[in-house]
């Protein structure tokens, strides 16, 4: 049946990603994200305020620098986004510090200078001395500064406003009104009070840059477990090595052993096992013969493989993951600070007292000079310094406390996130396991028999055979064996001592598989080993898991290995247990859980978890961890045991705790200050000294933390 004429058909869409810069606080992300879903032609926008960016979905026939200037005009400057992001320190964090240490340095010589004008000095003295102060002060505002100015211009040229602008003109004034005064010959100059402002502004502002800019590195992580080059087999017999990037579909692949996989494909011929912990997060082996298929990333551990290309480049399983761990990371900006969410009201509050406050002056008589006086005195006493300070000072303190206990804080505002989390899910190897396979039963008695095992456990990349080599360490020496060969997806046999020895899965070995047992070893016609291999739990899991019911936390054991390992290991756990999980499924299970209310952590270590890390509400992972885990996780922690998990949720609880009574601090402050400057009972240095005097106390209260991991 055809549809009614009538009925519109959807428009296309097209999505582009762009990088903002002047993105402050919770209420430029509203303003954009609302912004630009109002239009009608945009369907979407979402903000990552980590990376700075924002995702539109948009009609097809919009191109994306229309786009742009739809950005541009609510307010701030953006570009359509362009290849990765550089790793490391960004170019942001580097301005800030430089521009923290000049108003550092150039306030402590203002202050030096302000000694003798306080100690007494007057006529020409003192104006030598402002003078001097104004030569110091003038040109170190100018340039630490900038990251205000700039801000506060922009909005105001395309008619809003935001946090930086009272901060802007409070400077400016308090600047102007010292020049004026030390051109006039007048006692007082504020030259110190300005440049104390800003460095105590730069401060909590460099110390949030620094705590936002370190999960950014996951997906380059990740995409760099791919070769930069693959060997290409031509139809007439030649071989070439061909760059990742000239790869195509239907191109025939050499993959020798050892080698990563450059691209998704289909086995044309050839057996071998391959390493699959990028995918499934488990250390077991996978083995692969002729229609199987495999996936770029891999390692292709025991023989060579012909390997017909399937998919390559962005069309790959391991650009897919990168892809839903971008995506997973645009749902943590809807996560807005408390200082973001305060921050909303500071700018339309402060600029409303100002001018109340200087028209009430100019009305009562006072005149313009200390009308305007009285009025910089408000904005500099209502400074947000305090506000600033309060969330970042107290990361830093709690981040330091947890680092001495062998926990890292990469992104601050996971604190925040990780204080609300009601609900665990753990992976299984290498999270709540060591992730270091070692026989726990069947190892031969007989000690010839120990060093045949050792020898040929040593001539193979099985799993299997490392744990076994783990497991004997140097406690023997491996025997001499000739004739060595390794049979993909089976095992590895040669002559010892004139005996056949034989070291692989128990069928081909000649046993009977039993429960738990991986592999099975026989030398000669002796008897036949049937040895068990291991992940064993963290020895203080059981203990970690307990704590964080007891702290009203439940806990999901999600994996990727087969049922029966994650059974056995969620019923020692007192745990639920879910295995066979694909990434996605992970991020799946996390979104069923936030969408019914639950503030979720994930805590992971594997390729396969990077998502999954990236989508829950906070995430932490082992040191142990492959990179692509440890940049996607907000925590890391170090050693062998699991406490650290408990550890980092008790001490963000209390840090949050500091936080919302360093606001309570701020709002009575200015619940005094600001009523006496307003009176014109305070004057813009004691204005500034007053709002460094609050920031102090601030600074005060979270220095408790430094004992909360424990």
């Amino acid at each position: 049946m055809n549809a009614p004429a009538s009925a519109e058909q959807p428009e296309p869409l097209t999505t582009s990603t762009f990088a903002v810069e002047g993105m402050r606080c919770a209420g430029c992300i509203a303003k954009i994200e609302h912004g630009l879903a109002a239009q009608p032609d945009i369907a979407s926008a979402r903000v990552n305020f980590t990376t700075r960016q924002v995702k539109v979905a948009h009609l097809a026939d919009i191109d994306a620098e229309a786009v742009a200037e739809r950005i541009r005009a609510l307010g701030f400057e953006a570009h359509e986004a362009q290849g990765e992001r550089p790793a490391g320190i960004s170019d942001e964090s580097r301005k800030l510090v430089l521009a923290l240490a000049v108003a550092g340095f150039a306030a402590m010589n203002v202050m030096l200078l302000s000694v003798s004008v306080w100690s007494g000095a007057d006529g020409a003295t003192r104006g030598m001395f402002h003078w001097l102060s104004a030569l110091i002060a003038l040109p170190a505002a100018a340039y630490s500064g900038q990251t205000f100015f700039k801000s506060a211009w922009s909005a105001l040229r395309r008619g809003r406003t935001n946090m930086d602008v009272p901060i802007s003109i409070g400077v400016v004034l308090a600047l102007g009104l010292s020049v004026y005064e030390t051109a006039t010959g007048g006692i007082h100059a504020y030259f110190d009070g300005a440049l104390m402002l800003l460095f105590f502004l730069l401060g909590g502002r460099f110390l949030d840059s620094v705590m936002r800019q370190k999960a950014q590195d996951g997906i380059t992580a990740l995409l760099r477990r791919l070769p930069n080059d693959a060997l290409v087999l031509a139809g007439d017999g030649s071989t070439s090595r061909r760059a990742i990037d000239e790869l195509a579909p239907k191109m025939t692949l050499l993959v020798a052993a050892g080698e990563r996989i450059a691209a998704d494909g289909i086995v044309l011929s050839g057996e071998s096992d391959i390493d699959r912990s990028l995918v499934t997060g488990e250390s077991d082996a996978e083995p692969v013969r002729e229609g199987s298929e495999v996936l770029a990333g891999t390692i292709n551990l025991s023989a060579p493989l012909t390997v017909k290309i399937t998919s390559v480049g962005n069309e790959t399983t391991i650009a897919e993951i990168a892809r839903l761990m971008e995506s997973a990371g645009q749902g943590k900006s809807r996560y807005t600070r408390i200082a973001d969410r305060a921050a909303r009201l500071y700018a339309p509050a402060v600029h409303s007292l100002a001018l109340l406050t200087f028209a009430g002056w100019l009305i009562a008589g006072m005149g313009l000079h200390a009308s305007i006086t009285t009025a910089i005195a408000v904005l500099i006493i209502t400074c947000p310094c305090a506000l600033g300070l309060a969330v970042p000072i107290s990361q830093v303190v709690v981040t330091g406390a947890m680092m001495r206990k062998g926990i890292m804080v990469k992104d601050g505002s996971g604190l925040e996130r990780l204080a609300r989390a009601d609900m665990a899910l753990f992976d299984k190897t290498g999270t709540i396991t060591i992730g270091r396979p070692l026989v726990t039963s069947g190892l031969p008695e007989d000690m010839a028999e120990r060093s045949a095992l050792l020898a040929l456990a040593r001539a193979s990349n099985h799993p299997a055979s490392r744990a076994i080599v783990c497991t004997l360490g140097d406690s023997i020496e491996a025997a001499e064996a000739r004739d060595l060969q390794e049979v993909p997806g089976k095992g590895v046999r040669g002559v010892i001592d004139g005996r056949q020895a034989m070291l692989g899965h128990p069928d081909w070995v000649g046993a009977a598989a039993r429960d738990g047992s991986h592999t099975a070893f026989r030398l000669g016609d002796g008897a036949i080993h049937a040895i068990a291999i291991e992940d064993r739990a963290r020895t203080d899991a059981p203990a970690a898991i307990a704590r964080m019911q007891q702290m009203g936390i439940g806990c999901t054991m999600v994996s990727g290995d087969a049922p029966d390992p994650v059974a056995r290991l969620a019923a020692q756990l007192g745990i639920e247990g879910k295995a066979r999980l694909r990434p996605e499924d992970k991020v799946a299970a996390i979104r069923e859980r936030e969408e019914a209310g639950h503030h979720v952590l994930m805590i992971g270590d594997g390729l396969n978890d990077g998502p999954a890390l990236r989508a829950a509400s906070v995430s932490m992972a082992p040191s142990s961890a492959t990179d692509v885990g440890r940049q996607a996780a907000d925590i890391v922690f170090l050693g062998d045991g699991l406490m650290p998990v408990p550890i980092a949720i008790a001490a963000a609880r209390r840090t949050m705790a500091v936080v919302k009574q360093n606001f309570a601090l701020a709002v009575i402050y200015n619940a005094f200050a600001v009523p006496l400057a307003i009176a014109g009972f305070v004057t813009p240095l004691i204005a500034a000294a007053a709002m460094s005097g609050s920031s102090l106390v601030v600074v005060a209260n979270a220095l408790r933390l430094r004992g909360a991991a424990r």
